[in-house]
């Protein structure tokens, strides 16, 4: 191969005796320098052996520096402040490793979408942490709910809106609708499935909607807003205690589950679709007491109850177990499951579907549940469920069967209709 002048980011030409693949190349990793990298135009990474590529043609050098870009503010317009914790929506491509990094500062967030100014101000921007949701705990749900408990007292802030990566981001907007009860304004989480910078990236429409629901709607809900589908034209702003993702990528990954969207998103205006609670003046005071000793648990067929036996060993507090279908397990789960209840553990029900609700009473095996002291929790979320025992639990003083049934933040709905 012809000697290489070429750098990671530089766009380039590797060439072959019969081929030549057009792309970026990238940093190739410590133990495998006789591999050539190239991300190809279509997002995917390629690797060619170095023995094979008779020369790599730069085509354009890669950028060495970034303009400037000033946050600018209009009184003529609402103020919003925005709470970013990382993930992709946050971060951008690193044409180094052809993976994506963490941005550095707030500027380089909004260079990329300055849309997001046409109708509202970003008047604050708090950074808690930085992190992709994977590597999230209880903990900074809590440290979220205190930016946004100051946030919404501040009366020149209209709404607040939290970036989030996409894997958690359902049990971060669960525990923000308990954590923070009855806000006084609109909360909104969103989020990207693909980087900031890429053409594909659903990061401007997700954006600029949830700044219109921050700053110009009346909905004082903790909301999720997203793609309502894999268009580019609008989005859905989703109960934050009754959605879920539902896709590892497409733009529309999160749905509404047992329940409907309160609103469509365009980004210049909202239709309202159900019922919702409207801003007001309240005080708000998170409420972010935690009891950790919680799990969620997947019954399959087959499966060993000793699993519980580690959990009661570990001396958990409560459990959230996936039951089969309307709210089932083996004769032997159902054993167990009296056991460690009568040795203090709190044992609740979702059900494994993701549409439809457990009921008690409808077979033999529910029934033996119930009296072995299962907690049917009817149609909410398991991951909604496990973040309001954790909830629930954190308060010693609280009866935890009456306040699992009671519908503090939209996790329980009426049944639908075939139509929804």
């Amino acid at each position: 191969m012809e000697k290489v002048t070429a750098k990671p980011g530089d766009k380039v030409e590797v060439h072959f005796v019969k081929e030549i693949y057009e792309g970026t190349l990238l940093e190739s990793p410590e133990n495998e320098k006789g591999v050539v990298l190239l991300k190809l135009g279509n997002g995917y990474n390629i690797g060619f052996n170095k023995k094979d590529v008779l020369k790599i043609r730069t085509l354009r050098k890669a950028k060495v520096s970034e303009e400037k870009f000033e946050i600018k503010k209009d009184s003529s317009k609402p103020n919003i402040a925005m709470v970013i914790t990382g993930g992709t929506i946050s971060s951008r491509y690193d044409s180094r490793t052809g993976g994506v990094h963490p941005l550095d500062t707030p500027e380089s967030l909004f260079k990329f979408y300055p849309e997001i100014f046409e109708r509202v101000n970003i008047a604050k921007i708090e950074i808690p942490f930085m992190k992709f949701s994977e590597n999230m705990n209880h903990k900074d749900w809590q440290k979220i709910a205190k930016v946004c408990e100051k946030l919404l007292n501040e009366p020149n802030i209209s709404g607040v809106v939290v970036t989030h990566g996409t894997d958690f981001l359902h049990y971060t907007a669960s525990a923000l609708s308990f954590f923070l009860g009855k806000v006084n304004k609109p909360v909104v989480l969103t989020y990207s499935q693909r980087s900031i910078d890429r053409a594909s990236s659903d990061a401007n429409l997700n954006l600029v909607c949830s700044a219109e629901v921050a700053g110009l709607s009346d909905i004082a809900e903790v909301v999720l807003v997203g793609h309502a589908n894999s268009e580019d034209n609008f989005c859905y702003a989703m109960p934050g205690a009754k959605v879920r993702k539902l896709h590892t990528s497409r733009r529309d990954a999160f749905k509404v589950v047992n329940d409907k969207p309160i609103a469509k998103v365009f980004p210049n205006r909202i239709e309202i679709l159900k019922n919702y609670h409207k801003r007001n003046k309240n005080k708000i005071k998170a409420d972010t007491k935690f009891e950790e000793k919680v799990a969620l648990v997947k019954f399959y067929p087959g499966q060993s109850s000793e699993i519980l036996d580690f959990y009661l060993k570990n001396k958990y507090k409560g459990l959230i177990i996936e039951l089969a279908g309307i709210g089932q397990v083996s004769d032997v789960w159902i054993k167990k499951i009296k056991e460690i209840v009568k040795k203090g553990i709190v044992v609740c029900g979702t059900s494994q579907c993701i549409n439809g609700r457990v009921d008690g009473f409808v077979y033999s095996a529910g029934r033996k549940l119930k009296d072995a002291g299962m907690i049917y929790l009817d149609d909410m979320l398991s991951e909604t469920a496990l973040v309001k025992l954790g909830w629930v639990l954190g308060h010693k003083n609280w009866n935890v069967k009456e306040k699992m049934l009671e519908n503090i933040s939209g996790e329980f709905n009426e049944r639908l209709g075939f139509e929804d």
